[in-house]
């Protein structure tokens, strides 16, 4: 597809979704927080660096752009997600795998919790409603910052009726009653409080749904009813959440509106914006250990964590550590490997990893965090475009590779010392 083909169509300056086709089958989709800006930006000189050779091959064979426009990002979010899982897109499933992705998961309980399970749990549990996959963990909590501010709801930390109402910034409307979560509360006002508390989760699910037009009609049709009922308190309620859904302020998801790390690097499989990051620590070459710590899409994950007690090396050879931590990763081919690899010191450490990928035939870029005598990182060595572009995420896995070693290490030191 050439530029000229974009010039010509008048792409709106609103959020929504967009989609590459070639002839009838859809290559891709995207959300935009503009679709003018967004659709523009894959006639980029700089599309290679930024999104990878797969876009770019994308762009290439698509022959057609169509779009839908939404009332807010928040909402492109979501249809953006619908429409993935329904499509199914070529380069939406090869840029990225479903393990990487959110998903927003409701449970099957009397008072159903909603929570954001990564893709490698979602199958390990049974959930009433499963919703996803969406690419951007950092805009998909915001975006659910804003709808539990609408439809308040429970998650996995909510723990009681005053830890709930905390949770989401409302003081408690009920003072020195029982919690409502308890299962023998019976009384009228805590029924009244499960039926709110269910229509949340109703209205939750037909928003992520896309059925917004008939959220609106049913908290409408309840607005009347209770003002009829006299209940102006409710009903009151019911209006604000009606005010919020027509008036969605999303303005936080535009911090995100694409994910912080896109595509890194060529060659490794896996796709889009995961870096691993090492580090190695002992005590004068005793008790030495190894960890590897995962940054994807700008954030920790920390349940992708590994510790290795190093086997083969007796002294203080942090490079020989270091290619024993590598080996020991790579076997492990169930492990998605990542875009970048981040290790902790120089040129030696670089080039002892680059060794062990050249053996396994890996081409996976390389770079370093160098120290300065206070163990502040001072610069970052290797490929100078990655060291650029990804610098708070490259320095983000250092910093918790550190922290993680030195925790390890003193974990097996004392435990050592008590043999």
């Amino acid at each position: 597809m050439q530029i000229s083909y974009f010039k010509k169509k008048n792409l709106p300056d609103k959020p929504g979704v967009y989609f590459f086709l070639k002839g009838k089958e859809i290559l891709y989709i995207g959300k935009a927080t503009s679709l003018r800006d967004r659709i523009k930006s894959y006639f980029s000189k700089d599309l290679i660096e930024t999104r990878g050779p797969l876009l770019v091959d994308m762009v290439f064979k698509a022959n057609k752009i169509d779009w839908q426009v939404t009332d807010s990002v928040l909402e492109a979010i979501i249809l953006e997600a619908n429409l993935i899982k329904k499509h199914q897109p070529k380069y939406n499933t090869k840029e990225k795998s479903d393990k990487s992705f959110n998903y927003v998961c409701i449970t099957s309980e009397d008072l159903p919790k909603v929570m954001i399970v990564r893709g490698t749990h979602v199958k390990h549990r049974v959930f009433d409603k499963v919703y996803g996959p969406f690419t951007n963990g950092l805009q998909l909590r915001e975006a659910m910052k804003i709808i539990r501010k609408i439809f308040p709801f429970l998650d996995e930390k909510s723990k009681n009726y005053l830890e709930f109402y905390k949770q989401i910034n409302l003081a408690p409307d009920i003072v020195g009653k029982r919690s409502f979560l308890k299962e023998e509360q019976s009384d009228g006002e805590g029924e009244t409080l499960r039926r709110q508390y269910l229509q949340n989760i109703r209205n939750i699910k037909l928003f992520f749904e896309g059925k917004k037009k008939r959220i609106l009609q049913n908290l409408k049709k309840e607005m009347k009813a209770y003002a009829k009922n006299r209940e102006f308190e409710r009903a009151g309620e019911i209006k604000r959440q009606i005010f919020a859904l027509q008036h969605i302020n999303d303005v936080a998801l535009m911090k995100y509106p694409y994910p912080a790390s896109p595509y890194v690097g060529g060659g490794a499989e896996g796709g889009g914006g995961k870096i691993e990051a090492y580090d190695i620590a002992h005590m004068g070459g005793k008790n030495m250990v190894g960890v590897m710590t995962v940054v994807e899409n700008g954030e920790t994950e920390k349940s992708e964590y590994k510790k290795f007690k190093i086997r083969t090396q007796l002294n203080t050879n942090d490079t020989g550590a270091l290619a024993e931590v590598l080996e020991r990763r790579l076997v492990h081919t169930e492990w998605t490997y990542p875009n970048l690899i981040v290790v902790d010191g120089g040129m030696a450490q670089i080039n002892a990893v680059k060794a062990i990928l050249s053996r396994a035939t890996l081409d996976i870029p390389v770079v370093s965090v160098v120290k300065d005598e206070r163990h502040k990182p001072k610069a970052i060595l290797g490929d100078k475009k990655f060291g650029f572009k990804y610098k708070r995420e490259i320095l983000l896995g250092n910093s918790e590779a550190h922290r993680f070693a030195i925790a390890y290490h003193k974990k097996i030191r004392a435990r050592n010392f008590l043999k």
